[in-house]
């Protein structure tokens, strides 16, 4: 089953050790910081401008 990992960017070197450590280097998509403070419309807005890249990641 294909994946997509999706993360704010400022979890990129985070998730670039975890993958060095457990050999894994799955396809992901970053997206604007913070994430916690957004409304529901920044949320759908940050989605919808994510979801190409999500997208053409999935069907690589």
């Amino acid at each position: 089953m294909p994946g997509v990992f999706v993360a704010s960017d400022r979890f990129a070197q985070a998730a670039d050790a975890q993958g060095r450590a457990l050999g894994m280097y799955p396809r992901r998509v970053l997206t604007g910081h913070p994430i916690q403070d957004r409304t529901d419309e920044e949320m759908r807005a940050l989605a919808e401008a994510a979801f190409p890249e999500i997208l053409g990641a999935l069907t690589v």
